[in-house]
């Protein structure tokens, strides 16, 4: 079993998790200075948010996995910055698509999304986000007491939407990218399947 790291260290820890996860973002920021987004800015922003957001989404769905799997109950303490983190960019690939790619322009949103369903796919799963983040901290999760728990059980739904809003928009029938992220996705829900859980495999690697 994994030892609970000191006080210094944990920060330490939670500092570095800090800095990578916005890294992305800064990335971003310096790419779009500089002008090194390629042909389409917009288009390559929308991906970069997108795909961040999936990918911390499911890091934060692999820490109660990893959690048992080491013993290291440590992890839970970065598990509410890293879904924090995975509304952030969430929010900007949002924010792209809202202000960027339609201009504030409703009527042309309202367009889009009843040509393209991947949009409506997309912003239900954000939709669903929203709730979570709000509720992350610990004073709610006080308040909400065993009821916290079943709400947040929305990231799994999350999950499914994401995956499915990035399968119909992928172009060129070339759907590695997606099926690598789904069977990512697929493992971390086939470990929480008690049956699974109860074959030892925890202790073993412990």
């Amino acid at each position: 079993m994994a030892g609970q790291p000191g006080k210094t260290t944990l920060r330490a820890l939670k500092l570095g998790v800090f800095v990578l996860a916005l890294s992305p973002f800064l990335l971003m920021v310096w790419d779009t200075f500089i002008g090194n987004l390629g042909t389409n800015p917009v288009e390559e922003l929308l991906h970069r948010n997108g795909d961040w957001g999936l990918r911390l989404l499911l890091v934060t769905l692999a820490i109660t996995p990893l959690r048992r799997l080491t013993g290291a109950n440590w992890l839970v303490r970065l598990r509410r910055m890293l879904g924090l983190y995975a509304f952030f960019y969430a929010c900007l690939h949002l924010l792209v698509f809202v202000v960027f790619e339609h201009e504030l322009s409703l009527a042309a949103l309202w367009e889009d999304i009843l040509d393209r369903p991947f949009i409506l796919v997309g912003f239900c799963a954000f939709l669903l986000l929203v709730p979570l983040a709000v509720t992350s901290t610990k004073g709610m999760m006080r308040r909400l007491g065993k009821r916290w728990q079943r709400l947040h059980r929305l990231v799994y739904a999350c999950g499914v939407l994401a995956l499915l809003h990035m399968f119909l928009l992928t172009k060129s029938n070339d759907y590695r990218e997606p099926l690598l992220y789904t069977a990512v996705f697929a493992g971390l829900m086939l470990l929480r399947i008690p049956a699974v859980r109860q074959l030892g495999l925890w202790q073993r690697f412990r």
